[in-house]
């Protein structure tokens, strides 16, 4: 009697687990399906977000990614609270995904790979994405995605948070970051470091300069970059220290690219020893540190510096220094003109952008360039209206109309991106 019983309740739960199978197929199938139906179809697969099976909770994740666009934020919000770490790492990357379009194809949802209740996943872009600074993030994104970077449910889906708020500009979720940074784990520090470093909130550099001697060269490289980014002048006595006991070349090049960031004239000599050095490296950050400190005694020996040199970093990092110490002339071989042309040259036009996009701050070197616009290149003028979105002021705004109204559609369409992004900065 007992046996019978026995195999009636085992077939009775077989039955039911099969049951139960089924109907989470049922579910998914339905979630594929609603999701070919586009943006009408999100209050219907919301709900499963919270479904109890975690394979259904993901396809609607999946779907709601799929979808894309505004009207996905609430429930992928409450997604990102799931206490599953792919279900945190796919709604992050599905928050961002609506405030910059295809970063879902390239984040970290798109490697993930579940052994039992383990995931790995991996980043597969460069860390230089940004939204532009015109865009507004709702606060519940940030908070939500502040809390994964704070206490996520695996270290991979923490890291891919903190990345996240980098992305969004999340300078509510600065607490969190710093929280972050004493994770232990090397890749949620990184990740925590550079996010800050895209905030750029200087109330945040004291809170990592205890990281300027990290025993990992990578955290203390981040450190010192983010330390010199956010002006921390504290902090100059510890970069020294940093340079002066640096475990190798590329600590030390950090640690003069930050002095270098942080201006202090007492550096002039340390500048001007590295600038005719063997290492590229150095000879650019110590190129940097001349231009920020803008001492006309220095112009002779840094143009000397920009005619023999023929590293292409180092010559930019000349070019700069020259421009800022007053060189303003726009000839075929100024420095100012080098700077204009690299923005032609992909490997370069980052570093050569950077520059002009600080140099630009100056009244007097916005003028220089204005005239360079009417004649330049197609990567020039889409280059250019970048920095002039980012550095320039009113007198910036008929120059950025005329590229808005430019005969390339893709010059025109930088233009008036540019245009917006002045607009929001302009008080």
């Amino acid at each position: 009697m007992k046996t019978i019983l026995f195999l009636f309740a085992f077939l009775s739960a077989a039955a039911f687990s099969q049951d139960a199978a089924g109907d989470v197929k049922q579910r998914t199938k339905t979630i594929r399906e609603l999701a070919k139906q586009g943006p009408d179809s999100i209050p219907k697969i919301a709900p499963y977000v919270t479904d109890p099976d975690l394979s259904v909770r993901i396809e609607a994740v999946k779907a709601l990614m799929q979808i894309g666009g505004p009207k996905t934020m609430d429930a992928l919000i409450i997604a990102a609270k799931d206490s599953d770490p792919e279900m945190q790492i796919r709604a992050t990357d599905g928050l961002v995904n609506i405030y910059l379009p295809g970063y879902a194809k390239t984040g970290m949802s798109g490697t993930l790979q579940r052994v039992g209740n383990s995931i790995k996943g991996k980043f597969t872009d460069t860390d230089d994405k940004v939204i532009d600074p015109y865009i507004q993030v709702r606060p519940e994104v940030i908070e939500a995605l502040g809390k994964i970077a704070r206490g996520g449910a695996s270290v991979e889906a923490r890291a891919n948070a903190a990345r996240a708020i980098g992305v969004l500009r999340g300078r509510a979720a600065i607490p969190d970051l710093v929280e972050a940074l004493h994770s232990k784990d090397d890749m949620v520090m990184y990740e925590s470091l550079i996010a800050i470093q895209k905030i750029r909130d200087p109330e945040a550099a004291p809170r990592i300069a205890f990281l300027l001697r990290d025993l990992n060269d990578r955290i203390q490289i981040a450190a010192l970059e983010t330390t010199g980014l956010l002006r921390n002048k504290a902090a100059a006595a510890d970069v020294r220290d940093a340079m002066a006991h640096a475990r190798d070349i590329k600590v030390r090049r950090a640690a003069l690219a930050a002095l270098a960031m942080l201006s202090d004239e007492g550096d002039r000599a340390t500048f001007l020893k590295y600038l005719n050095d063997k290492d590229e490296g150095l000879r650019t950050a110590a190129a940097e540190g001349l231009a920020r400190l803008k001492n006309p005694a220095d112009r002779d020996v840094t143009q000397k510096a920009f005619s023999s040199e023929h590293k292409m970093g180092p010559r930019l990092a000349d070019a700069f220094a020259l421009v800022a110490m007053g060189n303003l002339d726009s000839g075929e071989f100024s420095p100012l003109r080098y700077l204009v042309n690299t923005l032609n040259v992909r490997s370069y036009r980052d570093v050569a952008a950077a520059y002009l996009t600080e140099l630009a701050r100056d009244l007097p070197v916005r003028q220089a360039i204005y005239p360079m616009l009417s004649g330049g290149t197609k990567d020039e003028k889409i280059q250019l209206a970048i920095v002039l979105g980012r550095s320039g002021d009113r007198d910036s705004i008929p120059y950025l109309q005329t590229l808005s109204t430019d005969s390339d559609t893709d010059v025109a369409q930088e233009g008036v991106r540019s245009l917006r992004a002045l607009n929001a900065r302009l008080p």
